[in-house]
């Protein structure tokens, strides 16, 4: 029966899974960064890529 109790009290889980939510939450957040910021990314290096193409046939 202490064994029982000592269990119930026991929060060493419940941090583990805070930490968890924590480091879920900061990388569904870092992926919606960078989505966001690929699309801006791509448009970039496509300028810069005709650009330079534009600059050598020249």
């Amino acid at each position: 029966m202490t064994a029982i109790r000592q269990f119930l009290r026991d929060e060493a889980g419940a941090t583990a899974i805070e930490y968890g939510l924590i480091a879920a939450l900061v990388s569904v957040a870092g992926i919606g960064a960078l989505t966001a910021l690929g699309g801006s990314l791509s448009g970039i290096f496509s300028f810069v890529s005709s650009t330079l193409s534009g600059a050598v046939t020249s």
